[in-house]
């Protein structure tokens, strides 16, 4: 239990980091582009951060999932 509670901390401290150097770093881009959802449009946002915060959140969910997964061997 309590190493399942590490890998979870260190899961969202290690994409935390990440998604900061990624709002630090993409602040001079000038590419923007726009995300088509079902129902709507988001506002431009710069290509680089789509991108990031896709790899961000998979790497999120990749971690809870192993979690899950170890647990129920």
């Amino acid at each position: 239990m309590i190493l399942q509670i590490k890998n979870l901390f260190f899961t969202f401290t290690f994409n935390f980091c990440l998604l900061s150097l990624l709002i630090i770093g993409i602040q001079n881009n000038s590419k923007k582009s726009k995300v088509d959802f079902v129902a709507d449009k988001t506002i431009e946002l710069p290509i680089g951060f789509i991108v990031g915060t896709s790899f961000i959140s998979g790497s999120i969910i990749g971690g809870v999932l192993n979690l899950k997964i170890s647990k129920n061997n």
